[in-house]
């Protein structure tokens, strides 16, 4: 059967409407999960807790990620991206209410908040894993990073929007009214990612994306977007595979865990222990965001349509990242930090764009296993990729107990160890050779 331009176009555009629901979504998942490092002081004087309790409420966040990557990927799968995203960015939703009461007068339950917060990782947990295997059947291969760039850069802007708007926002209304805001505009979301989004284009009669390729090509398919596989099947097909998966593994942990030990938690600590405003070193945090915002799409257009490599990318952002860390290890002093507010804006901004680089390593994994994984594949991918973030908030909590200067030169030492293991493993990480 032929298939037509208008059918072609039809895809096309009920795919990017599929998507653009789901990143609306992840806008909120980044936003969640970097409010810790900019309003770390706020929590502090809310709840009289110390440097330690702030850094376990940013890890609860992730550690619940952490634990929901294999159960995303199998719901995922399973169920399909509709039904997985919509329960579970409501259970987002819900967590924000937790936080809500949490913070109210009357309340002011530190504990409370620590369990909203783990809640709303569970939630957001199973948001991104829909987003890829949205993005492996309603888009073509050499559109996956760029596409996934795309979500990065929408997702950063909600961690530009947890730095100094939240502030702002926490300032006007207060904590608790600020989280019932976010909880009432996460469940419209959720109830309109029902409403919207499809699981394959055979949903509302169309041609997979594979069938496109094959008509245009003469191809004959390989890997069918419809095609399931067994979840025991896929897992052991995951973790089991050697070079395909453990470098990356390995890549993973160190490379995400070091932007959420600075981004999510620990900016924020250092920052204010100087003389300088709230609004200077919430202006400096979002550099990090808005680092990822170029760095992201950047870096997956260069993967898709310029180095046509997804491997070379993950090398030169690694190391480019890893230099950042050296250059903070050896130049961030008391004095170079209050004097040079420009400086410290240009390594935040770094910090994000390299490390941006990470998104590609979802095209080079997904491109490793049949498309009837994809779900499982990333999803096992992130369980190491949020192991990271929340085990090294959690050990930055305990290096930096009083803010001082000495302490967060530990704490950078440690990352920049980590960033060399990681350009290791991206060197040794291999790719998909085209057909």
């Amino acid at each position: 059967m032929t298939i037509t331009t208008d059918q072609k176009n039809r895809v096309r555009r009920y795919g990017l409407t599929v998507f653009t629901m789901l990143a609306v979504a992840y806008f909120f998942v980044y936003f969640h999960r970097t409010t810790g490092g900019a309003v770390s002081e706020d929590i502090r004087v809310l709840f009289n807790v110390g440097p330690t309790s702030v850094a376990l409420l940013a890890s609860a966040y992730l550690y619940a990620y952490m634990l929901m990557q294999i159960p995303s990927g199998i719901l995922t799968d399973k169920f399909g991206p509709r039904k997985a995203a919509s329960v579970f960015i409501i259970l987002l939703a819900c967590g924000s209410i937790l936080c809500a009461v949490s913070a109210m007068d009357g309340v002011k339950s530190f504990d409370l908040m620590v369990a909203g917060k783990f809640v709303i990782g569970i939630g957001a947990a199973v948001i991104y894993i829909p987003i890829m295997k949205v993005l492996a059947v309603w888009f073509r291969k050499d559109e996956f990073a760029t596409m996934s760039g795309i979500l990065l850069l929408i997702g950063n802007v909600g961690g530009i929007a947890a730095a100094y708007p939240m502030i702002a926002m926490i300032d006007l209304i207060g904590m608790a009214n600020t989280y019932l805001v976010l909880a009432a505009v996460t469940a419209v979301i959720g109830v309109a990612t029902y409403a919207l989004v499809r699981n394959h284009p055979h949903e509302i009669g169309l041609p997979g994306v594979e069938e496109i390729v094959a008509e245009e090509t003469g191809k004959p398919i390989k890997d069918s977007t419809s095609a399931t596989m067994g979840t025991m099947e896929a897992l052991k097909l995951a973790f089991t595979s050697g070079r395909k998966f453990w470098p990356l593994a390995i890549w993973s942990f160190c490379t995400y865990g070091t932007i959420m030990l600075w981004q999510a938690s620990q900016a924020g600590s250092f920052y204010s222990q100087f003389d300088m405003s709230k609004e200077t070193y919430s202006m400096i945090l979002m550099m990090v965001g808005l680092g990822m915002v170029f760095g992201c799409p950047l870096s997956g257009k260069i993967s898709d349509s310029v180095l046509k490599s997804r491997r070379k990318v993950l090398i030169i952002g690694t190391v480019g990242y890893t230099i950042v860390w050296a250059v903070i290890l050896y130049t961030c002093t008391e004095t170079t930090v209050v004097t040079n507010v420009p400086v410290q804006c240009v390594i935040n901004f770094l910090i994000g764009f390299l490390g941006g680089a990470y998104i590609v390593s979802y095209a080079q994994i997904k491109e490793l296993y049949p498309v009837a994984m994809t779900g499982t594949a990333t999803a096992a991918l992130n369980l190491f990729t949020f192991a990271g973030g929340a085990v090294l908030i959690t050990v930055s909590g305990y290096i930096v107990t009083n803010n001082t200067v000495a302490q967060f030169q530990g704490l950078w030492l440690l990352a920049f160890a980590l960033m060399v293991l990681a350009s290791i493993c991206a060197c040794l990480s291999i790719e998909k050779e085209e057909d």
